[in-house]
């Protein structure tokens, strides 16, 4: 049956309402034939969420659908103004649609992990909030979009997904969007949970289930309010390599960013002339974070770390020690607060 961006698709009275807001990205992908798993990124063009859903029937005879297209883009060219603009629409939708059981979000995967942490610390509802994407294009042979996009719905579905916070599904596995990053380039498997374990599975027999729920404050327990925001404090990455210096750390500085995040070698030790350089940032007031490159782990605050004035960022990966930094910057710029944030959340 015909979607709409307007009214649901009528089906049941008893059955729940999902609204799914798409901004393009690979599960929406046009590749130039079946074969092609590679160009369709750069050839750009998407199909509408209402194609996604025409290609699901299921959905349509299992659910009511209210479906949009806020954008239609590769997830490279998602930043901050879109994940505001996500945020306020989310929270258009909870006050204007009180019937609608849960909301699916369909996203490139570059840069999925951020988006969902993102939101997980600003919506503010209890309703599911569900990010999927795909691995392949629908126009590939073994496409991962269809399945993905109709395990999203389950899940918003489901009334065992509220209060979860912000959660992510690929290859029928949900994650919470404080712990999932990408791991592979190509594999449908690429969303791992760090070393924590994801939630549960939109499993083959129709269920969801879960096995565990996140613990670190989320949505409606943070004090972080996006709505009417223009942009968000800038936050830099710098990554740490053998025989790294101050150059980079320095051109941070000179550009006034309001933030630094340093990516460093295991539990977050640095270069001597990286250190050096953080220390002057430190001195000029700019909060700077000590992250790690490694996959999993805790960066750890110690008697010198804190006697230099760095912030750890505990397990956060520098991606998303960025995004906790530019929420907390919109809140305090008191570096004691800043790190009880990383302890939080």
């Amino acid at each position: 049956s015909e979607r709409t961006g307007g009214s649901p698709v009528t089906i049941s009275s008893n059955a729940p309402t999902v609204h799914i807001i798409a901004t393009g990205g690979s599960i929406a992908g046009v590749g130039p034939d079946r074969m092609d798993y590679t160009r369709y990124p750069e050839i750009g063009d998407h199909l509408t969420i209402e194609q996604n859903l025409a290609r699901v029937p299921e959905i349509g005879d299992n659910f009511n659908v209210i479906a949009e297209d806020m954008v239609s883009v590769g997830s490279t060219a998602i930043g901050p103004a879109n994940w505001i603009a996500l945020a306020e629409r989310i929270h258009a939708i909870v006050r204007d649609e009180p019937d609608t059981a849960g909301i699916v979000i369909t996203h490139g995967t570059a840069t999925l992990e951020e988006t969902a942490y993102f939101l997980h610390l600003t919506v503010k509802t209890d309703r599911p909030v569900v990010i999927t994407g795909a691995m392949r294009p629908p126009t590939s042979i073994s496409t991962d979009a269809d399945l993905n996009l109709l395990d999203a719905v389950r899940i918003a579905a489901t009334a065992e997904s509220t209060g979860m916070g912000v959660l992510t599904v690929l290859n029928n596995e949900i994650h919470c969007a404080r712990e999932v990053y990408k791991t592979n380039t190509l594999r449908v498997e690429t969303f791992k949970p760090n070393e924590l374990g994801f939630l549960g599975y939109a499993d083959s027999d129709h269920r969801v289930v879960f096995y565990r729920r996140p613990v670190r404050r989320h949505t409606t327990d943070t004090p972080f309010a996006v709505d009417g925001r223009a942009d968000l404090p800038r936050v830099d990455i710098v990554y740490a390599y053998a025989g790294a210096d101050g150059m980079l750390i320095d051109a941070v500085r000179a550009h006034g960013s309001a933030g630094l995040v340093l990516a460093g070698f295991g539990a977050g030790t640095f270069p001597p002339a990286v250190i050096d350089a953080a220390e002057r940032a430190v001195s000029d007031g700019m909060p700077v974070v000590l992250a790690s490159r490694s996959s999993a782990g805790r960066v750890v605050m110690t008697p010198r770390k804190e006697e230099q004035g760095f912030i750890v960022s505990d397990n956060l990966m520098p991606q998303k020690a960025r995004l906790l930094l530019m929420l907390g910057l919109t809140v305090t710029t008191d570096r004691a607060e800043l790190q009880q944030m990383f302890y939080e959340f």
